[in-house]
């Protein structure tokens, strides 16, 4: 550039000196604009232009700066050692700095960098217009373009042995990262200078934009392998040649392969699809499929195939998927697990939910408790309506196979036909009318968990033969497949029936009793359990009264009549009487007479009985001295006199007489009962 001569530099000097006596009528416009414009913001700074000054970080605050800006630094330092190997020997050093105007690095002649410092050039210095006045890191910075300044453009009188080329770095969102620097000898300078700085900026300034695509797309492809690790699936992605170039931990399992080594390999070289038109290039498929339930073989491993649902799905729109394939795999165990969550094959009921404080309940809980603390096979045994499937589930909740599913399945329910394909499943085309894609039996379903049998004395002897396998082998074979599948099922299996008669009479195979009699627990009837058939009756009420939103009661004139009734339907045929009762009573209470005519009838037997306890006219005199041993009789009175004043008090509200007391409301029932106190005679 021409005006960069002699001339140039002594006008400049005579203005500068016009311009810091604040001289506004000197003639500065032959001045370079922006040189001009750098000046009044230097007067504005109130920058001395006879001193050296710089703000320098040292110590903690330098550290940080220099770790905050260290990707900046890692970036630059290649360009600024390629731009000083050309002007190396030349009197030339180069800075970086940040957009605040901190020196971050210098790199240069030895002699230069000694002659910079006693100019505060220096890595922690700071170039700012504010702090430096005119320079050409600052003023970059201040205007956001490169720029070059010779010697006498500086505004301090100690920078003018310089002339100074900057360019501006930017980021790829444009916003403004620091700008490098070349400094050198006023004299050895040329316009070329800057065209060298900008040059090696270009270059930056498109490595930081790839730099910052690199990162996303590192973090793309950390989030999407968290993706595919997180998915419970094994997914394989592959290229248009079939090659593996991605696969997730599950696959990598499911398949027996090495991740790392997998990659690179031919899908086909691994596995082979038990399919009648065997895949030999899944990119080459017409179109994709989803959960298709095949046997996988693989290849160069001696072991059975294992039977997946696969699903292939193209990357790409319609048949333009040049970007490869997508295989997901899906373990059956897995499926079926699914299956039951949503079947709803699950247990609900614990030893908490068998009602009754009777010694047969008791008994009945301990034995239910010892066998959940086995994984023996077990054998419930009793009368209809006695909770046999409570009990099993009760046995599967308390059990180490609480985790998995309970499969309940009535054998007396199945057509004969179709018990074997519920129990073991079929292969697809097994038989006339099989589903396409095969289907898992019950035990399959109930793999690491329970398998419930009820009535298992109805099972066909044809089945009781597989059935007998199933025990001895820990194997399922499905109906129309080649190999076998290892579950591990716990069997809880329940009769009505004498099966000892059943083994006698040949309709039930010995040897199937054995192995299913390891454990076996009686049901107790219900008229055995005494006073559990009251506790029973009122959990029915109290739970129909929660559907309901009712507050009925159990009149304590039907405890004498529920006692004496046989209960040949037992547990279900108290509950069907409850709902009943609460169905037809037209108070808050249930009634001997709102008890079904087959219950109710008992009442005659009773008549004796009842009008003793309906009778409270004189209620001391009611109290049974003569079946009381004497040495008990006052501690009976006490007892009979407690319960009358909470009633009184209360005014016959058993609940809050209950509360009264300290007691249940089902115990005050049952002191009630025994006394034969009437509750209704004390309510106003």
């Amino acid at each position: 550039m021409s005006q960069f001569n002699q001339q140039y530099q002594s006008q400049l000097q005579l203005a500068w000196e016009h311009f810091i006596q604040h001289d506004n009528r000197f003639d500065y416009s032959f001045i370079r604009p922006v040189i001009f414009e750098s000046w009044m913001r230097s007067r504005l700074y109130d920058v001395n232009p006879y001193e050296k000054q710089t703000g320098i970080l040292t110590g903690k605050q330098l550290e940080q700066l220099l770790d905050h800006n260290k990707q900046l630094i890692r970036i630059v330092r290649p360009y600024m050692e390629r731009l000083f190997s050309i002007v190396e020997g030349s009197g030339y050093f180069l800075l970086l700095s940040d957009n605040q105007g901190y020196v971050l690095d210098i790199i240069g002649d030895i002699e230069m960098i000694e002659q910079a410092k006693a100019s505060l050039l220096v890595v922690g210095a700071n170039r700012s217009e504010k702090n430096a006045g005119t320079n050409a890191i600052g003023t970059c910075i201040s205007i956001e373009a490169p720029i070059q300044i010779w010697n006498r453009e500086h505004y301090i009188t100690s920078h003018r042995e310089y002339s100074c080329s900057s360019g501006p770095i930017f980021d790829d969102q444009g916003d403004l990262l620091g700008c490098l620097n070349i400094t050198g000898k006023y004299s050895e300078v040329h316009t070329h200078t800057l065209g060298m700085v900008l040059s090696a900026v270009d270059g930056i300034t498109k490595e930081l934009k790839i730099r910052k695509a690199y990162d996303e797309i590192k973090i793309m492809s950390a989030q999407r392998n968290s993706i595919l690790e997180s998915v419970t699936s094994g997914l394989i992605l592959l290229n248009e040649s079939d090659q593996i170039i991605q696969m997730n931990g599950n696959a990598t399992r499911m398949l027996h392969q090495n991740g790392k080594n997998a990659i690179g390999k031919n899908i086909n070289q691994i596995i082979s699809l038990d399919e009648p038109n065997q895949i030999t290039n899944f990119y080459e498929l017409p179109s994709s499929f989803s959960s298709k339930e095949t046997n996988v073989y693989f290849l160069g491993l001696d072991s059975a195939p294992v039977k997946f649902r696969i699903s292939v799905t193209f990357v790409g729109e319609d048949r333009i998927h040049d970007r490869g394939t997508v295989i997901r795999l899906e373990e059956s165990q897995y499926i079926h697990k699914l299956v039951n969550k949503v079947g709803g094959f699950k247990a609900s009921y614990t030893f908490d939910s068998i009602i009754g404080t009777s010694g047969a309940t008791k008994k009945l809980v301990s034995n239910c408790q010892r066998a959940a603390r086995s994984s023996s096979n077990v054998l419930i045994l009793g009368e209809s309506g006695t909770g046999k499937e409570l009990a099993a589930q009760s046995i599967h909740n308390g059990s180490s196979y609480a985790s998995g599913p309970f499969v309940a399945i009535n054998c007396a329910a199945l057509p004969k036909g179709l018990i074997e394909s519920e129990l073991f499943g079929y292969e697809k085309g097994a038989f006339t009318g099989a589903s396409k894609e095969g289907n898992p039996g019950k035990f399959e379903l109930a793999d690491n968990g329970t398998i419930f049998l009820d009535e298992i004395g109805d099972m066909p002897l044809e089945v009781q033969a597989s059935l007998l396998r199933v025990l001895q082998s820990k194997e399922v074979v499905r109906i129309g497949a080649k190999h076998p599948k290892k579950i591990n099922v716990r069997i809880i299996a329940a009769t009505n029936k004498n099966l000892m008669e059943s083994v006698e009479s040949k309709t039930f195979r010995q040897d199937l009793y054995y192995r299913l009699n390891v454990l076996a627990i009686q049901m107790p009837p219900l008229r055995t359990r005494g006073n559990d058939i009251i506790e029973l009756a009122e959990y029915f009420i109290q739970n129909l009264n929660f559907q309901r939103k009712s507050s009925i009661s159990l009149d304590t004139k039907t405890y004498p009549i529920l006692k004496a009734y046989q209960w040949p339907g037992n547990i279900r045929e108290l509950e069907n009487a409850m709902e009943r009762a609460i169905n037809i009573t037209d108070t808050n209470a249930i009634l001997p007479e709102h008890l079904p005519a087959n219950i109710y009838s008992i009442q005659s037997e009773g008549n004796s009985n009842q009008d003793r306890i309906s009778n409270t006219s004189n209620r001391h005199n009611d109290i049974r001295t003569n079946t009381i041993p004497p040495e008990s009789l006052d501690f009976y009175k006490a007892g009979y006199q407690l319960i009358v004043n909470s009633l009184e008090r209360t005014d016959g509200n058993v609940q809050k007489a209950a509360e009264l007391l300290g007691i249940s409301r089902r115990t005050i029932y049952r002191k009630m009962d025994k006394y034969g106190i009437d509750y209704q005679a004390y309510r106003k």
